[in-house]
């Protein structure tokens, strides 16, 4: 018995830890719908949208080996050659771990890259965190499939 009060106490340590608040712990709903604000946003992008639902700490990586920073990120949304036109995603998987989440999906989307048609099919791994109750962008990773 002491066994599993004491691993239960661990545990729920471990938890507290993690989580600064009770608000910072995620449910899977949240999750679906950063990963829709932020597929929106790619698609009708906006400044203030874009720096409110990711963190000043973001890393984002492009299938082509491209990295960039927050500011870089909304830059070329704003201003790059590239325009998301549409975004659908299938596969979808979330896993959670207190206050940060992972998820995963394939990206099927249409774009203009210089104005020319392309169309879009990439894995892609988004890290989201949660902290004083805002679910934030942290990293993305795309993947060629």
């Amino acid at each position: 018995m002491r066994t599993y009060i004491f691993g239960l106490s661990f545990f729920l340590a471990l938890v507290t830890l993690n989580c600064s608040s009770r608000q910072d712990v995620i449910n899977k709903d949240e999750v679906v719908k950063a990963v829709e604000n932020l597929n929106e946003a790619l698609v009708h992008p906006e400044k203030e949208k874009l720096e409110k639902i990711t963190s000043e700490n973001l890393t984002y990586g492009h299938s082509s080996g491209i990295l960039e920073n927050q500011a870089e990120f909304i830059e070329a949304l704003l201003n790059g050659p590239f325009d998301f036109l549409s975004i659908n995603t299938s596969q979808d998987q979330i896993t959670i771990y207190g206050n940060t989440a992972i998820a995963r999906h394939i990206m099927t989307a249409k774009g203009a890259n210089n104005g020319e048609p392309v169309d879009v099919h990439i894995g892609i791994m988004l890290v989201f965190q949660k902290s004083d109750g805002q679910l934030l962008l942290l990293a993305r990773q795309a993947y060629k499939l």
